[in-house]
């Protein structure tokens, strides 16, 4: 099982209670990056779904037009237990949009909000994040002066953008069986050397951002950060602390971590010091990282969640909150409910 992470609002009680009790308690919409043009081979579907898996989804829209599924694109994997509001792109010829929508809804059962061409395939990574409604049942009392607290704090501190523990696999061992492959052990299909590797490249963010907040430095840059720009996206290495502190505290940039390969950018100073800290205590040199195909790359580590509100339910609470691509309901959950959420993610 994966290390306890520390809270960012560890002095707040939790409300406790449960989530995703049933599917609708559990919404989520993608955030497009951009919209489909109207002209070309690929038709983008955008459909609302509920009880299905991404891939599975993507393998009933192959088998239906007789497409390979690498002919399916999809921007992100989302939960299964959850009402999804999704697009998919399929390379489609000699079917129109509303033909081709109709087919879907008539056959797979699926709602179809619109339909319409696209130039290129939809690729993962191609949205700027997910908005999510999450009811919290069965919340302890005074669970929603707690909650608003606890918001309270966060729009303060910011939220550690820890990988959620779904990430790590029900048994929550993916990260170890990943360490294993770069000592030379392992699985041979490569899609799930890839998974596996991929969660302890997870893993070892989530160990660097822990020790982040606990150091104190969570709500603070270092010299030689790498950080990122929240509106572009562009990377730079913090030089002038004083200038660009204003710009960290008013959510402008965030600093970022680890996502350790042989190609990724390292940090300068002791920010660097901190990162290579992380990998000399795993006993795992770049060398191994090269040896075992990872590139690596930046992760932002302090999110500010966008439009978070809190609406009393009947035994519970709705929360309401957008997250970039590639963050967690679950990380921003557990803050509230101050309990783990892989049983439940």
């Amino acid at each position: 099982m994966e290390p306890e992470l520390p809270f960012i609002t560890p002095e707040f009680k939790g409300i406790g209670g449960s989530i995703k009790n049933e599917l609708s308690h559990f919404v989520v919409e993608e955030l497009p990056l951009y919209e489909p043009s109207g002209q070309g081979e690929h038709l983008y579907l955008h459909l609302r779904r509920e009880g299905l898996t991404t891939r599975d989804l993507q393998k009933r829209l192959a088998d239906l037009f007789g497409l390979h599924e690498a002919q399916v694109g999809y921007a992100g994997l989302k939960d299964k237990q959850a009402v999804v509001t999704q697009t998919f792109s399929v390379q489609v010829f000699g079917l129109g949009e509303q033909e081709a929508a109709g087919k879907v809804q008539a056959e797979l059962g699926l709602e179809v909000l619109s339909a319409k061409r696209h130039g290129n395939k939809l690729r993962k990574g191609h949205l700027l994040g997910n908005r999510f409604r999450v009811l919290v049942s069965d919340a302890a009392p005074d669970a929603e002066n707690t909650a608003r607290a606890v918001a309270k704090a966060l729009g303060e501190r910011g939220l550690p953008n820890y990988f959620g523990a779904q990430r790590f696999g029900i048994q929550g061992d993916n990260a170890l069986r990943g360490r294993q492959i770069l000592t030379g052990r392992g699985p041979r299909q490569r899609w799930l050397r890839e998974l596996l590797l991929s969660a302890y490249q997870s893993r070892l963010f989530n160990l660097w951002l822990a020790q982040r907040l606990q150091s104190g430095f969570f709500q603070t840059l270092l010299a030689g950060d790498i950080a990122k720009k929240t509106d572009t996206g562009g990377l730079f290495t913090v030089e002038d602390l004083q200038a660009e502190t204003p710009r960290l505290l008013a959510g402008e940039i965030t600093y970022t971590g680890p996502i350790y390969g042989a190609k990724m950018m390292w940090p300068q100073g002791e920010a660097a010091e901190m990162e290579r800290a992380v990998l000399a205590a795993e006993e795992v040199s770049e060398e191994m990282l090269k040896r075992a195909g990872l590139k690596g790359s930046r992760r932002r580590a302090r999110l500010n969640p966008d439009d978070l509100a809190i609406q009393p339910e009947a035994g519970g609470l709705w929360f309401s909150f957008a997250l970039p691509k590639g963050s967690y309901a679950t990380t921003l959950l557990r803050e509230f409910m101050k309990t783990e959420l892989l049983e439940q993610a």
